[in-house]
């Protein structure tokens, strides 16, 4: 299989101009709830343990969602409520809702459909992103070019998913991974030149062998047969997945500090997806980042797949300042993978 080069399958690059509308991020919400599923929990249910668990993934538990017919807008609600609060407007004034996520309540409608009516959205149009672990930045880059146009004032990014209905608790390769959660931001035009500066944004299709969900599509639809091949859970191979997040993460943050002429020394942050504390440490120490500068809530959450980006926005929201230059990175199933530069505008 080659390995993730700009040059092999689909390949999007944005950049924002200086001379046109800036899209600055304005509020940012989050939701996680409040069922905790621990290390030691799981040790109960799988062939694992606690140790085993936090050395080679930096997770000490993750939040699941239950309750029956509770699908991932159910998270996506007390999220954009949370971020509405915050920046003090009404439902009623947002005009696009993009929600990434691999969890949608269905296959359609659309979740940001769903999540609209239940927000009294009333006057926004929305569709969802499927991206896998890199949907937030994808989603990003889209509602940027929405603000940028100059068409739309108020755009609502979601990054969201609910990774215990498609997760197998009997295979110990992936439960201990994954948790739920939904993290959102607002996204408004920027007169100060502040937001959203540039977008590296790559996907590599033969990777879909190594990390997917199989049935549930029109290529298997849902039968006995898939259901009972578990056919509808998380499929991973571990170490080739690893690999190749550890290069796609690390090796396009490098990229885009090198293109807009930044070195480690210029970004007040790494957000990066919260997939493994290895691949975090491995992203930061290739841009020159200490430790310090880099936002990790992998042990409390777990991977929540397109939520982990906003979610640790939403963490840090307190400690970041007017003008701070931020790094984005994910990489996600697919394969996918990208980084985001932002300046902070509030």
């Amino acid at each position: 299989m080659a390995s993730p080069k700009g040059s092999f399958g689909q390949n999007f690059i944005y950049k924002s101009m200086t001379n046109k509308i800036v899209a600055a991020i304005t509020a940012v919400g989050g939701y996680v709830p409040e069922d905790r599923l621990t290390n030691f929990d799981l040790e109960k249910m799988v062939d694992t343990n606690d140790e085993w668990i936090r050395t080679r993934t930096g997770i000490e538990e993750r939040r699941i969602l239950k309750g029956e017919g509770k699908g991932v807008s159910e998270m996506i609600v007390p999220a954009i409520r949370n971020l509405l609060d915050k920046r003090g407007i009404d439902a009623t004034e947002i005009d696009c809702i993009i929600v990434a996520t691999v969890t949608p309540d269905m296959v359609f409608p659309a979740t940001a459909n769903i999540v609209s009516n239940k927000v009294g959205a009333v006057n926004a149009f929305g569709y969802d992103v499927a991206a896998a672990c890199s949907g937030f930045l994808f989603a990003l880059t889209q509602g940027a070019a929405f603000i940028e146009s100059g068409r739309y004032k108020k755009v609502i990014v979601v990054g969201a998913d609910k990774m215990s209905a498609i997760v197998d608790y009997t295979d110990r390769a992936t439960c201990i991974i994954f948790g739920d959660g939904a993290g959102a931001v607002l996204l408004e035009p920027n007169e100060e030149g502040l937001g959203i500066k540039d977008s590296l944004l790559k996907s590599d299709g033969s990777g879909g062998d190594y990390l997917r969900m199989k049935a549930g599509g029109s290529a298997y639809p849902a039968s006995a047969e898939t259901v009972a091949h578990k056919e509808h859970n998380i499929y991973q191979e571990g170490q080739t997945v690893f690999k190749f997040a550890v290069k796609g993460m690390a090796d396009i943050s490098a990229e885009l500090l090198e293109r807009n002429h930044l070195t480690g020394d210029d970004i007040a942050w790494l957000v990066p997806h919260q997939a493994n504390l290895r691949i975090i440490d491995a992203t930061a120490n290739r841009i020159g980042l200490p430790k310090e500068k880099v936002m990790v809530n992998i042990q409390k959450y777990g991977n929540t797949t397109a939520a982990t980006i906003p979610l640790c926005l939403w963490d840090w929201e307190k400690q970041l300042k007017k003008g701070d230059k931020l790094v984005l990175a994910a990489f996600g199933g697919g394969f996918t993978w990208g980084a985001t530069l932002i300046e902070w505008a509030y």
